[in-house]
């Protein structure tokens, strides 16, 4: 088989995270056809078996089926479709698999990553390649015992907007978090200048999906990135506030033992 083509399906439940990956595999390899995109995993199911793409990029949380139950169908009809899964898991995780054939995509995906992604692929494309095929279901039992002892997987990403405008924004560049009357502000740096978001949710379920050793709740309408705090002091008044850049975030006095220990 040669690379010019190479077909491909993307499968994830987030169409932005869809239409990113899409983009950022037109840039490192532009020869390679997107035929096919599915927001879960029956539909991936369906198309792939309908188009036969070469690879399946397949997020492994998908509502319907998971990116792992797809793959383990495609294994039983000995589907010749390479898969490629996108996990949320850390970096310990995934090098448990690294010694297979089959690849793995870390959210966010980064640009560097994808090309080493794309290279093992077209390695393993080539008719000549001596890269072993991987052993798919040994591999699926090894993920779901990895599923099983996983603690719970926290935001990459959040869906922010600013005017009529969705976007996507890395969970490690948000500065602070703070709820306003009907909705939650996010801020972030953006060009040396503090940006101003909203989110369509609540600061009590925003929390519960945030790395709590990474983002703190200071104030009950204020959680901060705790890595983005400058300083922490005590004002004249005798209230303690973290130095954010510019901004002065009060801290609650029960919050307040968290930095002084």
């Amino acid at each position: 088989m040669h690379c010019e083509s190479v077909t491909a399906l993307i499968a994830d439940d987030e169409p932005l995270l869809r239409h990113h990956l899409n983009k950022a595999l037109g840039e490192v390899w532009p020869e390679l056809e997107v035929i096919a995109s599915a927001e879960n995993g029956q539909i991936a199911l369906e198309l792939i078996e309908q188009h036969s793409p070469d690879i399946a990029f397949l997020d492994i949380k998908m509502p319907e089926l998971d990116g792992m139950a797809v793959a383990k169908k495609l294994a039983q009809k000995n589907s010749t479709t390479k898969v490629v899964f996108i996990t949320a898991y850390d970096e310990f995780a995934v090098k448990a698999f690294e010694a297979n054939a089959i690849d793995y995509l870390l959210k966010p995906v980064s640009e560097s990553r994808l090309s080493q992604c794309v290279e093992k692929i077209k390695t393993g494309l080539q008719p000549q390649s001596s890269v072993p095929a991987p052993d798919l279901s040994q591999l699926l039992e090894q993920i779901q015992h990895l599923t099983e002892k996983k603690s719970p997987s926290y935001l990459h990403w959040i869906r922010a907007n600013r005017g009529e405008e969705i976007h996507m924004i890395p969970a490690s560049e948000v500065l602070y978090f703070k709820a306003e009357d009907k909705y939650v502000s996010l801020y972030r740096m953006e060009l040396g200048k503090k940006e101003e978001y909203l989110l369509r949710t609540s600061l009590k379920e925003l929390l519960a999906q945030l790395d709590p050793e990474l983002f703190w709740q200071i104030h009950r309408s204020i959680v901060v990135n705790v890595s983005a705090i400058d300083k922490v002091k005590k004002e004249f008044t005798g209230k303690m506030v973290a130095l954010v850049g510019e901004s002065k975030l009060p801290i609650s006095r029960a919050m307040q033992s968290r930095f002084t220990k």
